[in-house]
């Protein structure tokens, strides 16, 4: 059960529902559906959404045809709750795009969401393993057993693509071009981009479909996915593996590695972009590997490799 910014219970024991709570619905499934968005952060969406309704429902608001004034006074009451100013921008956000999509939609005449300042956040920078780290969390699976070979693959296409782990999950066989030694990944919204794989990731994957994986298969007495789909990560039902079961499996080697907890698979995501500056590698490719749609996304890799940068300047600059 969500709760508003009071701490009272977003739900008031009414069944019914408000047309913003039907049409927040509707915006849910249109984010997961059409925009692609992980079940966590539709998830996460929701919360926000949950939490605006019922501060409405409280206050005698018309969520769905808020004014702008209303709408600050509700930001308001989150920042007096003492919401941090990263979780206010969250709140705002997640109404901002509600309201964009309604515009669209007709269900509200102007996108009232839009007039209003995002909190300034304090910036923060991503989490990044070490290389020692790194070898430590790759030699923690035993590529000896089925399993070890499944979650070694895994564990390499991490650091070799820089992929979402739900890119990941999304993987089949027939993602991988053999010849040219590159994967097509899907992100979000459904967006495509085809990243290059090291040798000793396309190794750890080979050695998996050379055997392990058909063994997984057959343990669990399952067949191949119809359509002409072939998952490449198998668990132990002889199924697809979702990005929490692909997250599990991660948490449990990034423990045997003996790794702090807040490394997480996107920790691997923001270790390949850091590396790949830290080597030389230009902004511009980085982003169109890592599938970003804006730049100034990637540049925040920029502030982790100083080094680099120093270099960059010494190198280049007149007076460097």
């Amino acid at each position: 059960m969500h709760k508003d910014p009071s701490g009272s219970p977003a739900c008031d024991g009414s069944a019914a529902t408000s047309p913003f709570e039907d049409a927040s619905e509707r915006f849910l499934a249109y984010l997961a559906q059409m925009e692609g968005m992980s079940p966590q952060t539709v998830r996460a969406y929701r919360g926000h959404l949950d939490a605006f309704a019922a501060w409405a429902r409280r206050h005698g608001v018309d969520a769905l045809h808020v004014s702008v004034r209303e709408l600050r006074r509700y930001l308001a009451e989150l920042k007096a709750a003492r919401y941090a100013p990263r979780t206010v921008a969250a709140h705002l956000s997640a109404i901002r795009s509600f309201f964009r999509w309604a515009l669209a939609e007709g269900l509200v005449d102007t996108d009232v969401a839009s007039t209003i300042q995002t909190p300034k956040v304090p910036g923060s920078l991503p989490t990044t393993v070490t290389h020692e780290q790194m070898a430590r969390l790759l030699n923690a699976p035993d590529p000896s057993t089925d399993e070890g070979a499944r979650d070694l693959a895994m564990l390499e296409l991490f650091y070799a693509t820089g992929a979402r782990i739900s890119e990941l999950s999304g993987l089949d066989i027939e993602s991988f071009d053999r010849s040219e030694h590159t994967v097509r990944l899907f992100g979000k919204g459904s967006k495509e981009r085809i990243v290059p794989v090291y040798r000793r990731a396309w190794q750890a994957v080979a050695s998996y479909l050379s055997g392990p994986r058909g063994r997984l298969l057959a343990q669990a007495k399952a067949t191949e996915d119809v359509a002409g789909h072939h998952p490449l990560f198998i668990g132990r039902h002889g199924k697809r593996m979702s990005a929490d079961s692909l997250r599990y499996r991660f948490r449990v080697l990034a423990r045997k590695a003996g790794l702090p907890p807040d490394v997480t698979p996107h920790t691997m995501r923001h270790t390949f972009a850091t590396d790949l500056l830290a080597g030389g590698a230009d902004l511009r490719s980085v982003q169109e590997l890592l599938g970003h749609a804006s730049l100034s996304t990637t540049q925040l890799y920029t502030h982790l490799t100083p080094d680099r940068l120093k270099a960059a300047v010494r190198q280049a600059h007149p007076r460097g």
